[in-house]
């Protein structure tokens, strides 16, 4: 969930409202329970004969369109409508998807060749062709898109020119010396600008997706924003899109493997309030319910209960140009230390989750085959509140700023309002400062978080890839995910020179004396490391929930 995945996210990105996708256990990655009793609670019955599926959804996702979605919701809706090159599978293995087959690899690890599958097509009957990757990759680095996720597509050779140029023409004519070319109709050339180990994986991740250029360049500015404004070529096709309040999707009969798609339907209601949810469970009204605390408790060792350990952190942001006072360091260490991360799992949201200790969350590898956070050890500041107090005092002298009336933006979920009200709480008690609560639906959340039109914000960040640079390089100086404003010299030349870095020892250790950075000037405040429980129709088999990235994976869902 940057999976943006800001999560939801989604997570969600994602989730709790959705991330901006802890543990990369596979046997977490498939909902497909074993065989065994039913649940007393009165969970929903199926038959072999069902192909509709109902779920509950935390988070009506922002705009469905491939080059600027940014969040863990968007990302799980795209991914069930259109589809890349490949697909990952649930040991999040790529597979070919719209490719052919695997990648043939120059030796240098720099071009990457694919075929394309012959005969392929759009939902709505259009022929897809190898020039849709083109022009998507084209699109989104384009500056005056605006994508969030450009700087990972601009990965290609003259990304970063295209990314950097002033007009029209400039921008046109970086495009045309990009690295991507459609040698056929169904043969894509990609040339990196710098090898990337874990790129054939990448090029499952969304803003890698093809896009067709008539249908997007007739809406402008309004593509994604609704079910006629949206189209792909994945195993569903977006019918209905009530904002705010249904997503449905049905079978995509022109899909290339629509003969392995065994739903015909799937309905996402958006339901904010686990107990809302938990309620249509019990009583057939849905397939898959968040639940959370004593709730799991009438599912304890039964099929129905699953527990998502996801890359995915909860964390918060103080915006230093908006609120002067927050671009001295103690400050903000002090309303970092001010905060106990315990009860934030404990008595906020009692779902497995658990505090944080970093930013990268545990289960996420360093490219060298560790655990990252295993080898760095903890880095973030315990809970102080003596020492907090201090602080706030140290700080306010040394940089001269009063604080402001201050508030605090965060999701409109049930868990999402509770949070905040939690965290006004330990701020009030210690540091004796007063902030207001301002929740909000998940998408002017994002907004706003996006916009930097807020003073504090209450987020998620949902991996990727399995990889430290996809947390790490969201706070280079002047990045689309760096809201805070934060900068450092030094900061930025490790995480660029990691991003070159061929020697995978050297670069997991510039990556961990990076994430010491952050936390040495408290650039961001984590609060805990996300798990999600759900209750799943125990006959719903083969729903892949995927520690990063969507919060989950329909194609090959199906009941038994």
């Amino acid at each position: 969930m940057k999976t943006r995945k800001i999560v939801s996210s989604i997570l969600t990105l994602t989730l709790l409202g959705a991330s901006l996708v802890a543990c990369g256990d596979k046997n977490n990655n498939a909902s497909s329970p074993s065989a065994g009793a039913s649940s007393t609670a009165s969970a929903p019955s199926s038959s072999s004969s069902k192909t509709e599926l109902v779920m509950n959804y935390r988070a009506d996702p922002p705009a469905l369109d491939v080059s600027i979605a940014e969040s863990a919701a968007s990302f799980t809706i795209l991914g069930a409508i259109s589809e890349g090159l490949y697909r990952l599978d649930k040991d999040l293995q790529p597979q070919p998807a719209l490719a052919d087959g695997m990648p043939t690899i120059s030796a240098d690890g720099l071009v990457y060749t694919i075929k394309l599958k012959s005969g392929l097509t759009w939902a709505n009957g259009d022929p897809l062709t190898a020039n849709d990757f083109v022009y998507s990759f084209k699109r989104t680095v384009d500056p005056r898109t605006k994508a969030t996720y450009a700087f990972m597509v601009a990965w290609i050779k003259g990304g970063n020119d295209v990314l950097a140029a002033k007009d029209d023409a400039a921008i046109k004519a970086a495009q045309d010396k990009m690295g991507v070319v459609a040698k056929d109709d169904t043969t894509l050339e990609i040339t990196l600008d710098h090898p990337v180990p874990f790129f054939t994986s990448q090029l499952a991740f969304l803003n890698f997706y093809p896009q067709n250029e008539k249908f997007v360049s007739a809406l402008g500015d309004k593509s994604g924003a609704d079910a006629d404004k949206v189209l792909g070529a994945g195993p569903f096709k977006l019918t209905k899109w009530d904002h705010e309040q249904q997503l449905v999707l049905e079978k995509n009969d022109k899909y290339w493997d629509a003969a392995n798609v065994k739903l015909t339907k799937v309905t996402l209601n958006i339901v904010k309030d686990t107990a809302t949810g938990l309620n249509l469970y019990e009583t057939g009204g849905t397939d898959y319910a968040d639940v959370k605390g004593d709730q799991m408790i009438a599912y304890k060792d039964k099929p129905d209960l699953q527990m998502k350990k996801e890359l995915v952190t909860g964390y918060l942001n103080f915006q230093a140009t908006k609120v002067p006072a927050f671009a001295n360091v103690k400050v903000r260490e002090a309303f970092t230390m001010a905060i106990d991360r315990a009860g934030v799992t404990n008595l906020v949201l009692k779902n497995g989750s658990v505090p944080s200790t970093g930013f990268v969350p545990a289960g996420n590898q360093d490219g060298n085959g560790k655990d990252f956070r295993t080898v760095v050890g903890d880095t973030e500041a315990p809970f102080d509140a003596a020492k907090a107090k201090e602080l706030l005092a140290e700080g306010l002298k040394e940089s001269g700023a009063t604080l402001p009336k201050l508030s605090i933006i965060g999701d409109d979920t049930e868990t999402g309002k509770k949070l905040l009200e939690y965290l006004v709480s330990q701020w009030k008690t210690n540091l004796g400062v007063d902030v207001t609560t301002e929740p909000l639906p998940h998408a002017n959340r994002l907004d706003r978080e996006l916009s930097k039109n807020y003073q504090i914000v209450s987020t998620l960040w949902g991996a990727d890839y399995n990889d430290p640079m996809t947390w790490l390089d969201m706070f280079l100086t002047g990045g689309p995910f760096n809201t805070q404003d934060w900068s450092n010299a030094e900061y930025d030349k490790l995480i660029k020179a990691a991003q070159l870095e061929t020697d995978n020892a050297k670069r997991a250790d510039e990556m961990a004396q990076a994430e010491k950075i952050l936390f040495s000037e408290a650039a961001v405040t984590p609060l805990y490391f996300r798990s999600s429980p759900f209750v799943i129709n125990p006959k719903l088999k083969d729903l892949i929930l995927p520690p990063y990235g969507p919060d989950f994976e329909l194609k090959w869902a199906h009941f038994e």
